[in-house]
């Protein structure tokens, strides 16, 4: 899934830059065929997929997110859970400081996004969470979290991201949903070491400045998606983090740091002036080389090689622990055309008895019967969800498809 190398330069007499640009085409559209069978295959060709999130370009469309990251997290997208009642927000312990995260989200949605399409999304977004936070009692809420949530539901929509959440909480997340930050401190031990390993000068600067790691605690607890401006660097990097080891935002950080090793250096040997270079991300960045330098570290200097010297066993930190097994897990799904058959035939199995019928009729008729309120609010929720990603991810309305838009109502 390499990209050709191409001129850099277009328009010219020779026609190179045509070549260039037929070039880059050819590659994309190698890559998506390379995708979709791979989506195709049964079982799934998880590997593939893994590669080609992580390569350049990662997924290319966001049609194809929507597509590949629940099989990433070996989430079924036709077993979604039913959307939360209200009763969910009812006598939460973190109620109150989520709905305060979620008021000050404001800038995690696509500018120009209408209040009240933007209002209904901040209450999906309240939802989603409290609604994996009860599934699974043992995980604490954390001030970011919201911005992984976010990032989730404006691509994939509420039922799909409660699914993803609630995976991501019990592994690449679990460390940071502890009751205290003792398990996050440990990760961000590990930056040090891989600066030190590449660059022992700059590492020796940065302890003479006594910065320390906090720099880059919202970068390693929201992946990101609380210090970007652009939407499309979010979704890139989701796209490399869903793929990877837990720990590759440190190495992403690591390698950020490291793209910034003369801006660092420049600057006076001051704690405070060297932690407000580093916690201000550049709008500039080449995510592309960073993402193969991050990939190349970790391959260089994998986290068994740096555990000693961040003072972090394996098997203190469960999103560690646990990625194996994980990753094994995901390896034996079925493609999205036996789900969708296997769905209507246990549909078409349950019509067939009564009781059974009549408890989906029960179920779900309430929703329809509350008045024009629950009408206007459904409107709206279709409509915030499609605008999120009309403005967000700049893609059609078919992009979105027949399957996605059952899937949020």
């Amino acid at each position: 899934m390499k990209k050709p190398n191409g001129h850099k330069h277009g328009g010219r007499a020779d026609g190179s830059g045509d070549a260039a640009r037929g070039g880059t085409e050819s590659w994309k559209k190698q890559k998506l065929v390379q995708i979709h069978q791979a989506c195709n295959s049964d079982p799934v060709d998880i590997e593939t997929l893994r590669r080609a999130a992580v390569s350049e370009g990662g997924l290319l469309t966001n049609e194809l997110r929507r597509r590949v990251w629940p099989k990433l997290l070996n989430v079924n997208v036709y077993d979604l859970p039913h959307r939360p009642g209200r009763d969910v927000r009812e006598n939460h312990k973190d109620y109150n400081q989520i709905l305060l995260d979620v008021r000050r989200s404001m800038k995690r949605f696509p500018k120009g996004m209408p209040a009240p399409q933007r209002a209904v999304l901040q209450e999906q977004l309240t939802d989603v969470m409290l609604e994996v936070l009860r599934r699974s009692p043992q995980l604490h809420y954390y001030q970011g979290y919201h911005d992984v949530a976010v990032s989730l539901l404006l691509l994939v929509g509420e039922r799909t991201a409660i699914a993803m959440l609630h995976t991501l909480s019990n592994h690449h997340l679990r460390d940071f949903m502890d009751p205290t930050m003792d398990s996050t401190k440990h990760i961000l031990n590990y930056l040090m070491p891989i600066l030190e390993q590449v660059d022992r000068e700059l590492h020796a600067f940065l302890i003479r400045a006594e910065v320390g790691t906090i720099f880059a605690l919202s970068w390693l607890i929201t992946w990101y998606g609380h210090v970007l401006s652009e939407f499309r660097h979010t979704l890139r990097l989701y796209d490399f983090f869903l793929a990877s080891h837990p720990l590759m935002p440190i190495y992403l950080a690591a390698a950020i740091v490291l793209h910034r090793e003369k801006e660092v250096r420049q600057t006076e040997c001051d704690m405070a002036m060297v932690h407000h270079l580093l916690s201000r991300i550049p709008p500039d960045l080449p995510y592309e080389h960073l993402i193969g330098r991050a990939q190349a570290l970790f391959d260089q200097y994998p986290p068994s090689l740096l555990a000693k010297r961040a003072a972090l066993q394996s098997r203190r930190s469960l999103s560690i622990s646990t990625f194996q097994s994980f990753q094994r897990s995901t390896l034996h799904q079925r493609p999205d055309s036996v789900l969708r058959q296997l769905t209507r035939d246990k549909c078409s199995s349950a019509s067939r008895h009564g009781p059974g019928e009549s408890a989906v009729a029960r179920a779900e008729g309430p929703a329809w019967g509350r008045g024009n309120r629950m009408v206007k609010m459904a409107v709206w929720g279709l409509s915030a969800t499609l605008g999120a990603a009309v403005f967000a991810v700049a893609q059609t309305a078919m992009d979105w498809g027949p399957d996605v838009l059952l899937q949020l109502f």
